[in-house]
């Protein structure tokens, strides 16, 4: 008998309440709770006003006049998990009975790899087991936004989701897979489009029982086989 499993896919956009790129006045939010105030932009201003100097290029120039207050909001924005606690989207949760896999599959995101500032993005996969607590499914695609949105090597990421899921959770098991195509190996160095980096954690049951770890895997990525 197949498993009884709350599943959604395709999730996709942004959760942030972004209005898309602008040159005009900065936003006043680059998060739900985070301000750019948290973000020190003048100083990211000259860094790259030193920077555009030292490759050659005029700062001063038409052009790129606007480009470090651009580069600022910008960081401001892709850099605003850093001020945010992800726990905080997983504080309201319900009290059910269910037990069995919960799944959110393809939640997507963008984050920066911390070795050379270059975007890396991709599709989350959360699978969790209850243990008397289920959440709203949006929560799940909440916290990889805010856990996404700051400096970061894909693997800690995938952890540091899953150790915040089984924390305040408490699930008897927790399972995230993450999908990611890093920008600093297909536009630089090495130069490998279409290469495809997967990093997976486990927890609970998803780590200790290969029977239950196969089951999720299954839900994941069976249809797609």
């Amino acid at each position: 008998m197949p498993p009884k499993t709350r599943s959604t896919d395709r999730t996709h956009g942004s959760l942030s309440g972004e209005n898309g790129d602008s040159d005009g006045a900065p936003q006043a939010d680059t998060a739900d709770g985070v301000t750019e105030s948290s973000v020190d932009q003048p100083r990211i201003v000259r860094a790259v006003r030193e920077i555009l100097a030292a490759v050659g290029e005029d700062p001063d120039r038409e052009g790129l006049r606007e480009t470090p207050a651009r580069v600022a909001r910008m960081y401001a924005e892709l850099f605003s998990g850093l001020h945010d606690d992800p726990r905080r989207h997983l504080q309201k949760f319900f009290s059910e009975k269910y037990d069995e896999i919960v799944l959110v599959r393809d939640i997507s995101f963008n984050s920066m790899c911390e070795h050379h500032l270059l975007p890396f993005l991709g599709v989350a996969h959360i699978g969790y087991l209850p243990g008397g607590k289920v959440i709203g499914l949006s929560k799940l695609a909440r916290v990889v936004e805010g856990v996404s949105r700051r400096p970061q090597v894909q693997e800690r990421m995938t952890e540091t989701i899953a150790d915040l899921l089984t924390e305040e959770l408490e699930a008897k098991g927790v399972a995230v897979v993450v999908e990611a195509t890093h920008t600093c190996m297909t536009i630089r160095g090495i130069r490998r489009p279409g290469s495809l980096c997967v990093t997976s954690a486990m927890r609970g049951v998803f780590r200790s029982h290969l029977s239950s770890r196969s089951e999720v895997m299954t839900l994941i990525y069976g249809d797609r086989r």
